[in-house]
């Protein structure tokens, strides 16, 4: 090995320890500063497509209602010729009726079966215990 310092040894045998943590300090802190810059640019193009793919989804959802809308129209239109106008309305309206019936139903169902957060309210039921136990050891 040779006895000559590195630049690097050289500066930290010139530089006091304040000075230097001063630098890791400052280094820490453009550090910090710049990887915040980077999520707020990374969670604002995240809220943008969030924000596109939302619009797409409710247009969407309006062009499905459409949809809905004017075959619900055409069948009643249809019926209209097999039967009389106002009970192809009526048969549609209660075809429309059975179909709302069996998606609440469901729906009920399902939100029957919605539990929250078991494992949480099990663990905060526990922590009064802990600090009676915590007491109890002083």
């Amino acid at each position: 090995m040779s006895d000559i310092p590195t630049p690097s040894e050289d500066k930290a045998s010139r530089t006091s320890l304040g000075d230097l943590l001063g630098e890791v300090t400052r280094d820490l802190s453009t550090l910090m500063r710049q990887e915040i810059e980077l999520a707020k640019a990374e969670l604002s193009q995240s809220a943008k497509q969030a924000g596109k793919g939302a619009g797409l989804l409710g247009g969407a959802g309006y062009a499905a209602l459409m949809a809905v809308l004017f075959l619900s129209i055409a069948l009643w239109w249809g019926l209209g010729h097999l039967i009389d106008n106002g009970w192809s309305a009526v048969v549609v309206a209660v075809i429309w009726g059975v179909i709302a019936l069996i998606l609440y139903l469901v729906g009920k169902k399902e939100m029957k079966s919605v539990q929250g957060a078991p494992r949480t309210v099990e663990s905060i039921k526990q922590v009064p215990e802990a600090i009676k136990r915590n007491e109890e050891n002083r």
